[in-house]
């Protein structure tokens, strides 16, 4: 239950999640016919909710930040780029299983 009202919340207030949300919606059914095969969809598919998970730890961090202080503190900001930083990596793999998979897809791999 604490799940289901994580995530409700989640895609309710925060619009990088929304983003991420409405991804996943539009890739599970177009991953599964530009994926070369069933394990190239999971990884396709995964590679999203990954980030997702990241983006979700992310919007905790910078949550929990905030309640401490409101203050711009230094440390805070750093500590809010670091996750942000975490998304943007996991946001360039999906872009890497993605296109490698379209290569192998078109036989370009």
């Amino acid at each position: 239950m604490n799940s289901i009202r994580g995530i409700v919340d989640g895609v309710r207030t925060e619009p990088a999640l929304r983003d991420e949300i409405v991804l996943l919606a539009a890739a599970v059914p177009v991953g599964f016919f530009l994926a070369p095969t069933m394990v190239w969809y999971v990884a396709m598919i995964g590679v999203i909710l990954i980030v997702l998970a990241v983006e979700f730890l992310n919007t905790a961090i910078e949550k929990l930040a905030d309640h401490v202080t409101r203050e711009q503190l230094t440390a805070i900001r750093r500590i809010k780029d670091f996750g942000s930083a975490a998304v943007f990596c996991g946001l360039c793999l999906i872009g890497m299983v993605w296109i490698a998979a379209i290569a192998v897809r078109l036989g370009l791999m």
